[in-house]
C-alpha cells in the first residue's frame, strides 16, 4: 500500500492536543484521588496512635490502681490482725475500715468495669483500624496500578503523537519541496509551450505555402487522381511488405506440415476402422458380414480419394504464397480449391456416418457385447456425431474465408476477426472431441480384449486404431494451438489493402493489381540489368523448325503423361494398402515370436513351423510392396 499523507496537518494537531489534554486531566484526577486517600490513611494512623497512647495511659493507670488495691489489702490484713488483740478498742476503727473496704471495693469494681470496657473499645478500634488499613492498602494498590497503566498509555500516546507530528512535519517539508519542484517544472513547461506554439505557427505558415504550391502543381500537371475512386484505387499496387510475406509463407509451411500429419492420421484411422469392421463382431473370414458393415467397409475403402486432396490443396495454397506476391484473402484463390476438397471430405463423413452409427448399434445387439461395452459404444456413437458436426462447422468457416476471392460481397472485412475467432474455437472443439474419442476407444479396446472370442488380430487392430487416434489428437492439438497463437497476425495481415482504400473491390481487380505488380517488378529489374543481345536470324529459323517438329508430337506425349499419372495414382493407393498390411504382419510376427519364446518345450516343433511360415508371408508381402514401389518409379521415368 502507498504511504498515507495527511492533507490537513493542522486539524490533526488540534485533535491530538485535545486528546492529550483529556488524558492529562484524567491522570491529574487520579493523582489527586490517590493523595486524598493517602491523607485519610495518615489521619487514621494518627487516630490509631492517639488511641494507642490512651490505651497505654489506661494500662499504666490500671497498674497503679492494682498496686493500690494490693496495698489496701495488706493494710486490711494488718488491721484485722491488730483487731484480734483488742476488740474493744478497735470496734469503732473496724467499722471505719469496713466502710473504707466497701468504698475501695466499689471503686475497684468500677475501675475493673472501665478497664474491661476500654479493652473492648481498644480491640474493636484495633480490628476496625486493621480492616480499614487493608481496604485502603488494596485500594491504594489498585489506584497505583491504574495510575501506572494510565501513565504507560499516556507515554505511548505521547510517543505516538510525537512520531506522528514528526512524520507530518517531514511530509510537510517533502510536499513543500515537491511543490517548489512542480512550480519550477510548470514554469519550464510554460516556456516550452510558448516555444512550441511559436514553432507551430512557423510550421503552419510553411506548410500552408507548400500546400498552395502543391495544389497549383497538381491542378496544372495531374490530369486524373485515381485514389478518389475506390474502383480505380483497387488497381494501384500497395506497398510491398516483404517481412509480412515471409512470415505468412512460414506460417503456411507450418500449417502444411500439420495438415500432412492430420491426413496421415485420418488415413490410418479410416483404414484400421475398415479392418476392424471386417473382424468384429463377425469375422469375414469365417462368416458373412451384415449388409450395413459390408457397405460401411466399402465406403471406408475409398477414404484415400477424399483425404489425399486435402494435403494437395494445402500444398497448392502454400506454393501460391511467395515472397513477391501480395497475400490477402482476395488474392488467395487456392483457398477455394482447399475449401472444395474439405467439402468433399465432409460429404464423405456424412455418407459413412449412418453406416458407422448402425454398425455400432448392431455391435451392441450382439451376444458378445456386455453392458460396459454397450455403454462405450453409445459414447462413441455420440462422439462420431460430434466429430462430423465439427468438420461441418470448420468447412463452413473455411468456405467463408474463400468467399473474398470469388464473391467479395459475401464476407466483409469487418467480419474477418469473427470468422478467424470461430475457426480457432472450432479447432479447440475438434481437439476436445478427439480426446474423448481416444478415451472412450481405449476403454472399448480393453473391454473387447476380455471377450472370450477375442483374437490376436482384433487386439492388434485395436492397438493400431488407438495409435492412429492418438496421432490424430496430437495433430489436432498442434493445429489448434498454432491457429490460436497466430490469430492476431492472420486478422491484421490478411486485411491488407491498397493505400488510401479500405479493401480490394473484386478478385478481378486484385488479379489485375498482381499483374501490374509483376510488370512493375520486371521493369525495375530490367532497369538494373543490361540489355541482352538479340538472337541471330539463322538461329531463330533453326529454333522455329525444332519448335514445329516438337509441336507435332505434343499430343502423343500428353496422352502418355495422362496414362502415366493415372497409373501412378492407382499404384500409390495399392502401395499404401500393402504398407499397412506389412505393418500388421510385422506386429503379428513380433507377437508370435514373443509367444514362441515363452511357450512350453512340448510345443517347440509346432511353434518352429509357425515361425518359419510367418517370415515367408512377411517376405512375400515385402516383395509385393517392393514391386508396387518400383512400378511408379518406372512410370515417373516415362514422364
Amino acid at each position: 500500500m502507498g504511504r498515507w499523507i495527511c492533507q490537513y496537518p493542522h486539524c490533526c494537531r488540534v485533535e491530538l492536543r485535545a486528546q492529550n489534554q483529556v488524558l492529562k486531566k484524567g491522570v491529574v484526577d487520579e493523582q489527586a484521588n490517590s493523595a486524598s486517600l493517602k491523607e485519610q490513611l495518615k489521619m487514621k494512623d494518627q487516630s490509631l496512635r492517639k488511641l494507642q497512647q490512651e490505651m497505654d495511659s489506661l494500662t499504666f493507670r490500671n497498674q497503679q490502681l492494682a498496686k493500690r488495691v494490693e496495698l489496701l489489702q495488706d493494710e486490711l490484713a494488718l488491721s484485722e490482725a491488730r483487731g484480734k488483740k483488742n476488740k474493744k478498742s478497735v470496734e469503732p476503727s473496724s467499722q471505719l475500715s469496713q466502710e473504707q473496704k466497701s468504698v475501695f471495693n466499689e471503686d475497684l469494681q468500677k475501675k475493673i468495669e472501665e478497664n474491661e470496657r476500654l479493652h473492648i473499645l481498644f480491640f474493636e478500634a484495633d480490628e476496625q483500624h486493621k480492616r480499614l488499613e487493608a481496604e485502603l492498602r488494596s485500594r491504594l494498590e489498585v489506584l497505583e496500578t491504574d495510575a501506572a497503566q494510565h501513565q504507560a498509555v499516556v507515554d505511548s500516546l505521547t510517543k505516538k503523537y510525537t512520531e506522528t507530528i514528526e512524520k507530518l512535519q517531514n511530509d510537510k517539508a517533502k510536499l513543500e519541496i515537491k511543490s517548489q519542484t512542480l512550480e519550477r517544472e510548470a514554469k519550464d513547461c510554460r516556456l516550452r509551450t510558448e516555444e512550441c506554439q511559436q514553432q507551430l505557427k512557423n510550421l503552419q505558415a510553411a506548410l500552408g505555402s507548400r500546400l498552395e504550391e502543391s495544389l497549383c502543381i497538381i491542378n496544372e500537371k495531374v490530369p486524373f487522381n485515381d485514389t478518389r475512386s475506390a474502383r480505380y484505387n483497387a488497381l494501384n499496387v500497395p506497398l510491398h511488405n516483404r517481412r509480412n510475406q515471409l512470415k505468412l509463407r512460414d506460417l503456411a509451411s507450418q500449417a502444411m506440415a500439420f495438415v500432412q500429419e492430420l491426413v496421415t492420421a485420418l488415413l490410418n484411422f479410416h483404414t484400421y476402422t475398415e479392418q476392424k469392421v471386417q473382424i468384429f463382431p463377425i469375422d469375414s473370414a469365417t462368416d458373412t458380414l451384415s449388409p450395413v458393415n459390408q457397405k460401411f467397409s466399402q465406403y471406408l475403402h475409398e477414404n484415400a480419394s477424399y483425404v489425399r486432396p486435402l494435403e494437395e490443396g494445402m500444398l497448392h495454397l502454400f506454393e501460391s504464397i511467395t515472397e513477391d506476391t501480395v497475400t490477402v484473402l482476395e488474392t488467395t484463390v487456392k483457398l477455394k480449391a482447399f475449401s472444395e476438397h474439405l467439402a468433399s471430405y465432409v460429404g464423405f463423413l456424412r455418407k459413412i456416418l449412418p453406416y458407422q452409427l448402425k454398425s455400432l448399434e448392431e455391435e451392441c445387439e450382439s451376444s458378445l457385447c456386455t453392458a460396459a461395452l454397450r455403454a462405450r459404444n453409445m459414447e462413441l456413437h455420440r462422439d462420431m456425431k460430434r466429430l462430423t458436426a465439427v468438420f461441418e462447422k470448420l468447412h463452413m468457416y473455411v468456405s467463408l474465408l474463400a468467399l473474398p476471392s470469388t464473391r467479395p460481397e459475401g464476407l466483409l472485412r469487418t467480419n474477418y476477426n469473427f470468422v478467424f475467432t470461430n475457426i480457432a474455437a472450432s479447432l479447440h472443439g475438434f481437439h476436445d472431441i478427439l480426446k474423448d474419442i481416444s478415451k472412450h476407444y481405449s476403454q472399448k479396446a480393453s473391454l473387447e480384449q476380455e471377450v472370450p472370442t477375442a483374437t490376436q488380430k482384433l487386439i492388434t487392430t485395436n492397438d493400431c486404431i488407438l495409435s492412429s487416434v492418438a496421432a490424430l489428437t496430437n495433430g489436432a492439438g498442434k493445429v489448434a494451438s498454432f491457429f490460436s497463437n497466430n490469430l492476431d497476425h492472420f486478422t491484421t495481415s490478411l486485411s491488407y489493402g491498397p493505400k488510401g482504400g479500405a479493401e480490394f473491390i473484386s478478385p478481378l481487380s486484385a488479379e489485375c493489381m498482381l499483374q501490374y505488380k509483376k510488370k512493375a517488378a520486371a521493369y525495375v529489374k530490367s532497369l538494373k540489368k543490361p540489355c541482352a543481345d538479340s538472337v541471330p536470324y539463322e538461329e531463330a529459323l533453326a529454333n522455329r523448325r525444332v519448335l514445329l517438329s516438337s509441336t507435332e508430337s505434343r499430343e502423343g506425349l500428353a496422352q502418355q503423361v495422362q496414362q502415366s499419372l493415372e497409373k501412378i495414382a492407382k499404384l500409390e493407393q495399392e502401395k499404401e494398402h500393402w504398407m499397412l498390411e506389412a505393418q500388421l504382419a510385422k506386429i503379428k510376427l513380433e507377437k508370435e515370436n514373443q509367444k514362441l519364446k515363452n511357450s512350453l518345450s512340448g510345443h517347440l516343433t509346432e511353434t518352429i513351423q509357425e515361425r518359419s511360415v510367418l517370415p515367408n508371408i512377411a517376405e512375400q508381402k515385402k516383395e509385393t510392396t517392393e514391386k508396387s514401389l518400383r512400378e511408379p518409379i518406372k512410370s515417373t521415368s516415362l514422364v
